[in-house]
């Protein structure tokens, strides 16, 4: 696999406009299973067709039990500046739940140990709404993140995905599913909660310390172009293409070795590029740039567009500021669907 990656970055590097990255980053799975020198190696491959921006962002995502000293002692010694853990949460019975490899103990044992390797820089995930907690332990959860000391968090309403563990025990009664009401007042504690202890509700579900956002990740949520390497892995040209590798790794090894590129891509339609500009912009505190879509878009498009936010602004559920249209923040749990009522289908 590390071989086909490694040719893929040979095949793809001018694809990208820029040359000086200024976020890599290890994610779509569990990267963190790949040893330290592993990493390192995909790292040196990347510098030889690229250079990195002086403050550049490496981040590796990563699972608690992955986290070992010897493993962090490794890769304090690489480029990686930056873990994103997952988390999910502090209490046993929702990790069980989510049949999660980890317990309590060592979801928050492992940031711990990533903070005495010298990693400052953590993001950790966390879901709320699981039925088999409440807003009280949702408190304690984010007590414990607060005491911890980590500079980011990214937070997401548990979801029931099909054909899941979860699926089939709700369907059979074992236990209750995720309720709308609950996960709605557990985002808004959990808004007010860490605004209130110096984070900054960023994006819908995310939230940072100042000097903490993720760089990789507000990448995508301003259009910029990025190249993912690897299985399933997309990329974006920062206009019109949208392209993704295949998903089986036989297929992608295979194809690698054979110097053919295993990807797929899509032109984007001006439809599909106003969809996806809503979409993203709407879910930020930068809101759309109202500028950008007004160069970007037809007559016809902006014409609709101007017609469908009329009666939200009227209505609060929209406001324009400083040139940009944004959702007010007590509007954010519903911010998906406020959007997407004004796609063009």
């Amino acid at each position: 696999m590390i071989r086909a990656m490694k040719t893929e970055i040979r095949l793809r590097k001018d694809e990208l406009q820029s040359k000086s990255l200024k976020s890599l980053y290890f994610g779509g799975g569990t990267p963190s299973i790949l040893s330290a020198d592993e990493i390192k190696s995909l790292i040196d491959e990347v510098l030889k067709y690229f250079s990195f921006d002086r403050d550049i962002e490496v981040t590796l995502e990563a699972n608690p039990d992955d986290l070992d000293k010897s493993f962090l002692q490794q890769l304090a010694q690489s480029s990686v500046n930056r873990l994103s853990i997952g988390t999910q949460s502090f209490f046993e019975e929702d990790l069980k739940l989510m049949n999660r490899a980890h317990n309590a103990s060592e979801a928050e044992s492992s940031i711990k140990r990533a903070q005495d390797f010298g990693f400052e820089n953590l993001s950790i995930d966390l879901i709320y709404g699981s039925p088999t907690s409440n807003l009280e332990i949702w408190k304690d959860n984010l007590n414990k993140t607060i005491a911890l000391e980590v500079p980011h968090i990214s937070s997401y309403a548990l979801t029931v995905e099909p054909k899941t563990a979860l699926e089939n025990w709700i369907s059979k009664g074992k236990v209750a599913g995720p309720r709308e009401e609950e996960q709605n007042k557990e985002f808004y504690y959990l808004s007010d909660f860490l605004k209130d202890n110096g984070f900054e509700h960023y994006e819908v579900s995310n939230f940072a310390k100042p000097g903490f956002y993720s760089s990789h990740n507000s990448a995508y949520w301003k259009y910029n172009e990025y190249l993912g390497i690897g299985p399933s892995a997309h990329s974006y040209n920062g206009f019109d293409v949208r392209s993704w590798n295949v998903a089986n790794n036989q297929q992608y090894i295979k194809k690698l070795h054979a110097g053919i590129l295993a990807k797929e891509e899509e032109i984007l339609s001006q439809y599909d590029q106003f969809n996806e500009m809503i979409m993203i912009g709407l879910r930020t505190i930068w809101g759309v740039n109202l500028e950008s879509l007004n160069n970007k878009f037809n007559d016809q498009i902006l014409e609709y567009f101007q017609h469908e936010i009329k009666s939200r602004i009227e209505e609060g559920i929209l406001i324009k500021e400083n040139n940009h249209l944004k959702i007010p923040e007590k509007h954010w749990f519903m911010a998906d669907g406020i959007a997407s009522d004004l796609f063009i289908v």
